[in-house]
Order: structure tokens, then sequence, then C-alpha cells
């Protein structure tokens, strides 16, 4: 385990999630908050490649260069009617993005106590979940500040996408518990030291972390959409600030809990 791996993983899924998030914005939010998102999403692709290391299999780095084109075309094409290949060409920037969580979930060396086949499906679950945490999360917390550039945007939007991001918290909550409990259940004699061992020692202080900064943004996106109801953006904005930083930490800490213990948090 190195931080460069930590680091692709984190930087990769965060960018993949936001091109996600960008198919459930409306196309009131204006030009110029798709064209920040991609050019984002596209950085952040970009900054996480530096930081792979190399493999055999070229599934996943093929798939990540595919959506890292189809975001900087789309950038540099968004708001041009002309461009008649514009509109397809974040759904296949998704499209790679998937491809390429499923292939480094695959490519995850195992180490854990659950059994491989369970393991490869969570670590999928995993990666897939926390992309789109991430997205939701950023998107959400960059249209809430958007309502500063378009003052009669519809908060109807902001509503929208902080259910999204309420319903990425609960599938990653879902992927985190069946992760434990089966990291916890699996476990048997003379296969290594126990997940739970684990947990209660002091080297699971960052296992608690994960969980504190893991259940933080569930109360907060909570408050998020009931700010959003009551049509105060300012506010929601101030929530969602708070929220993205725990969900980086949280997402942080599960990269670094997988790389280091197996189990896909």
């Amino acid at each position: 385990m190195t931080l460069s791996s930590i680091l692709f993983l984190f930087l990769t899924h965060f960018g993949i999630g936001l091109a996600f998030t960008l198919l459930f914005v409306s196309r009131e939010a204006g030009v110029k908050f798709f064209r920040f998102n991609t050019g984002l999403a596209a950085l952040l692709l970009a900054i996480g490649f530096a930081f792979r290391t190399p493999t055999p299999a070229l599934v996943g780095p093929v798939a990540l260069a595919v959506a890292e084109v189809a975001l900087i075309i789309y950038w540099a094409t968004v708001g041009r009617m002309w461009v008649k290949i514009r509109p397809a060409l974040l759904p296949v920037a998704c499209i790679g993005g998937l491809i390429a969580l499923i292939a480094q979930a695959i490519a995850v060396p195992q180490h854990g106590s659950i059994p491989p086949a369970p393991t490869t499906v969570l670590t999928i679950a995993s990666f897939v979940t926390s992309a789109m945490l991430l997205g939701s999360t950023c998107g959400a917390m960059i249209l809430g500040h958007w309502y500063l550039v378009i003052p009669s945007l519809d908060v109807s939007h902001l509503q929208a996408i902080a259910r999204l991001h309420i319903g990425s918290m609960v599938v990653r909550l879902v992927v985190v518990t069946a992760a434990v409990f089966l990291a916890i259940a699996t476990w048997q004699p003379g296969i290594g030291p126990s997940f739970e061992r684990y947990v209660f020692s002091v080297s699971g202080i960052f296992f608690w972390q994960r969980v504190l900064f893991g259940l933080a943004p569930a109360v907060l996106s909570y408050m998020t959409l009931e700010t959003a109801k009551i049509q105060s953006t300012q506010s929601a904005t101030g929530i969602l600030y708070v929220d993205l930083f725990t969900v980086v930490v949280g997402e942080m800490l599960a990269k670094y809990l997988l790389l280091s213990t197996g189990v896909p948090l």
C-alpha cells in the first residue's frame, strides 16, 4: 500500500462521480455550470491518473483515458450547438468511468478474511457508491453556490440533487455495513488476525474515524434537504461545505482501510 495508490483511487473516483452526478442536473443550471464541473472532473481524473502505478491489465487505464477525453471535449464544446456529438459525450465519460471502477476493483489485492468472490463484488459496489457519494456531495455544493450566479434558478433543482445525495449516502452505508459484517462473520482461525480484533486495537482508530466521518454526512445531507425546502439556498450551501469535507475525509480513510485490511469500506 502506498500513498500514490490511495490518491489514485480517491481522485479518479471523485472525478467519475462528479461526471455521474451531472447526468441528474437540469440544463437550467446553465452552460457555465456544466463547463465548470466537467473541467473539474477532467482535472481530478488527470491528477489521479498521474498517481497510477503501472499494471499489466489495460482495461482500466484505457477506460479512464476514454472518460478523460470525453470530458475534455464536452468541456470545450458545451454551449456550442453545432457540435453534434456533444450530447453523447457525458454518457460516454460515465460508461468509461464505470468500466474503470470495475477494473480497479478487480485489480485490488485481496488479503482480508472475506472470500474472494464476495470481496470482489463488495469492492465494485464500494467503488461505485464511493464515486456517487463524492460526486453528489461536490455537485450539490457547487449547485448551491450557483444560486449566486443565477438567482432565478428554481430551488427544486437543489432539492433534487440533495435527494440524490441522500440516496447515495444510504446505499454507501449499506455497502459499508455489509463489508464489516462479512469481514467479522467469515473470519476463520489460521487466516490471520480477525477484523474484529483490528477494530478494537490501537490501529482501529482509523476504522472509528471512518465510521465518524461516514455517518456525519447522513445527518448533514438531511439538513441540506430540509434547508433547501424552505428555499434557504445559502444556508444549504454552507452545510454542504461541511458535508463535502466529512465525505472527503471519510472516503480517503476508506481507501486506506481497503488497501491495508482488504475490507472494502
